[in-house]
């Protein structure tokens, strides 16, 4: 089994597949290799693929018009990212997405994800659970956002992403919580203080 066959398993667990199709998805995912600081998409790009996180980390952030960078998403192993806006429909990306800790990434695109569908209908399932999963996460960090405190939203991040602190910069934690550096300054040592 090669490399790149025991990461296809990985992350399709718990799917089994015939030798035929393992064929087939292989065939459909490109390999990546980024670098910290690399752009991997940028906003008003067309978007036509989505990527899996072998490993490192990504940050999907938007710039709205005042200039402001907005963290929408970090995505670590084992994680899916992509402007999905973009992807599901005709709109060209509003988000850029970067590199911030070197990472091993493997992106499909839509055809290839027909093609997956098509050829092996229990990728479809596998999929729209996937999308299912993320659609409810979104909804619940948009709540979150509403309705819990600065510091009740850093616990929450700290409990998603655990190890995710040593590998970024507090500005960006910062931007993703909606809140300023100072703010989570201060959070962190109310929480050392306990």
């Amino acid at each position: 089994m090669n490399s790149k066959t025991s990461i296809l398993l990985s992350i399709f667990k718990g799917i089994y597949f015939s030798s035929e199709e393992l064929n087939i998805v292989e065939r459909q995912f490109q390999k990546i290799t980024l670098q910290k600081g690399d752009i991997l998409l940028s906003s008003g790009k067309v978007v036509g693929e989505q990527y899996y996180i072998h490993s490192g980390c990504l940050r999907a952030f938007f710039i709205s018009t005042d200039g402001k960078e907005h963290t929408i998403q970090f995505a670590i192993e084992d994680w899916w990212i992509s402007d999905y806006t973009a992807f599901f429909t005709t709109s060209k990306a509003i988000m850029t997405i970067d590199c911030i800790k070197d990472a091993t990434i493997y992106k499909i695109s839509k055809e290839s994800l027909e093609i997956l569908y098509l050829e092996i209908p229990k990728l479809e399932t596998f999929f729209r659970k996937k999308m299912e999963g993320s659609f409810s996460s979104f909804q619940k960090r948009i709540l979150g956002t509403l309705s819990q405190t600065a510091k009740e939203r850093y616990i929450t991040f700290i409990k998603t992403y655990p190890d995710i602190q040593l590998s970024i910069k507090n500005y960006h934690i910062a931007s993703y919580l909606g809140i300023t550096t100072e703010s989570l300054s201060r959070i962190r040592k109310e929480i050392a203080k306990k």
